[in-house]
């Protein structure tokens, strides 16, 4: 496995690229449960933009060091904020604002984006899961959006939930507090897989490999129109996958798939 360096000085994310095409931005403030300080968040998003930009890479997994994925919030840091002058206020919206952009990040990024989860993932850090295109957990994680046990509604985690899985269960979650499994997890939709603690980024690397095995232009050209349609009256969503379609229909990329399928053969993608 190659090792690259940390994006960041003190090594809040560090990067691994396991085999071509595949890179793991993993979180690594595991003293710290991977709470999302500022500065942990601001690590995420530099690490995702780096590897968005990059051209080698097809598909990117969200792993964490540490016994927990994330914890949510740096609840601590928060606190600190409530002897500002102002009680806290424009800190908890420069937080709360930069997590938002964060999530869209991830869901603006061209390349897939797939959530490894070992440990807990509750509030923001669920939301992290909720978030990623897809998500494999180990049986032994856990996830929950426990905010109104300590009077903070999990509003922003809500953002992703309620998209993710049904509305009833979405509330559930959020109304109660409580905590699921990772056979919970997979019921509600929440994730993909539940697999045996050990086999978490294996699975994962089974998915990012696959998908780097596509064209990469093709990947990112679905990505875009699935969260575009997908808030889209039903009329409008076939209107713009239709447009989507006669697009892609003219690529070289297109052309080639085609062309391999009805010659029997392995396409040789450009990316164009």
């Amino acid at each position: 496995m190659t090792v690259q360096a940390a994006v960041t000085a003190d090594a809040l994310v560090v990067i691994e690229r396991p085999e071509p095409g595949v890179a793991i931005l993993i979180l690594n403030r595991p003293q710290s449960r991977n709470a999302l300080s500022r500065a942990m968040m601001g690590a995420i998003s530099t690490g995702l933009e780096k590897l968005a930009a990059d051209p080698a890479v097809a598909a990117i997994i969200l792993a964490a060091n540490g016994p927990a994925f994330c914890a949510g919030h740096d609840l601590k840091e928060l606190t600190a904020h409530r002897t500002d002058t102002d009680g806290g206020r424009a800190f908890y919206g420069e937080t709360m604002t930069q997590c938002a952009a964060l999530m869209q990040s991830i869901v603006a990024c061209g390349k897939p984006v797939i959530a490894a989860v070992e440990g807990v993932a509750t509030a923001a850090g669920c939301q992290l899961v909720a978030t990623a295109d897809l998500a494999v957990a180990a049986e032994t994680a856990t996830f929950a959006t426990p905010g109104v046990n300590i009077g903070l509604f999990c509003s922003t985690p809500m953002v992703a939930l309620s998209r993710n899985v049904p509305r009833k269960r979405a509330m559930e979650m959020l109304l109660l507090g409580e905590t699921l499994s990772a056979a919970e997890a997979a019921e509600y939709g929440l994730i993909n897989r539940a697999v045996a603690a050990g086999r978490v980024r294996a699975k994962a690397l089974d998915f990012a490999r696959v998908i780097a095995s596509k064209s990469k232009s093709t990947i990112a050209v679905g990505k875009s129109a699935f969260y575009a349609q997908i808030e889209q009256p039903l009329a409008d969503a076939y209107a713009y996958a239709a447009e989507t379609m006669v697009q892609n229909m003219m690529t070289a990329d297109a052309k080639e798939g085609i062309d391999a399928f009805i010659d029997k053969r392995a396409p040789r993608w450009s990316g164009c």
